[in-house]
């Protein structure tokens, strides 16, 4: 299975740099010059040849893609490398995480509608059984157990994080 690390972003320069969304809680060992990459939609596999920060912002260049012409052409490409089964136990793809059932005090209380992804955290984006929407934060103390096999998400917010019968 593939997991996404990045979205190709706008170019950067005349030869083919790009910035990128990344998609990855490790990229300074995802994106190695000689990395190869599967894109979705396919345009064929990407060789990482540089990777460099400028700012907040990381830039990464493609053997395959030479100048920004071609960069605009693929804007928005997933770019994505094969799962490792050596990594972290308690990371999950975002597939598997939407329209599981989100379990509050032994209660199914919604779903998950989404995975956003936030420079401070991912948010779970959870559509609550009345209609309406939550975020909540995608850390530990909020949500301490996901089970992709049963479909469950149980979490303990703190008081006030999930809207109250007739808010919206």
């Amino acid at each position: 299975m593939s997991q996404v690390v990045a979205r190709l972003g706008k170019p950067h320069g005349i030869r083919g740099e790009f910035t990128v969304e990344v998609r990855t809680d490790d990229p300074d060992e995802r994106f190695l010059v000689g990395s190869e990459f599967s894109t979705q939609p396919d345009i064929g596999t990407l060789t990482l040849t540089r990777a460099r920060w400028h700012r907040d912002r990381l830039l990464l260049t493609f053997a395959e893609i030479s100048d920004r012409t071609r960069a605009e052409e693929v804007r928005n490409t997933l770019i994505s490398v094969e799962a490792d089964d050596s990594d972290d136990d308690s990371a999950w793809y975002v597939a598997d995480l939407i329209g599981l059932d989100v379990i509050e005090n032994d209660t199914v209380i919604g779903k998950v509608a989404d995975v956003i992804n936030n420079p401070a955290q991912d948010l779970l984006e959870i559509t609550l059984h009345s209609g309406a929407e939550a975020l909540i934060p995608f850390v530990e103390e909020i949500v301490p157990h996901v089970d992709i096999d049963a479909g469950t998400v149980t979490i303990t917010p703190p008081a006030g994080l999930l809207p109250q019968d007739g808010e919206s």
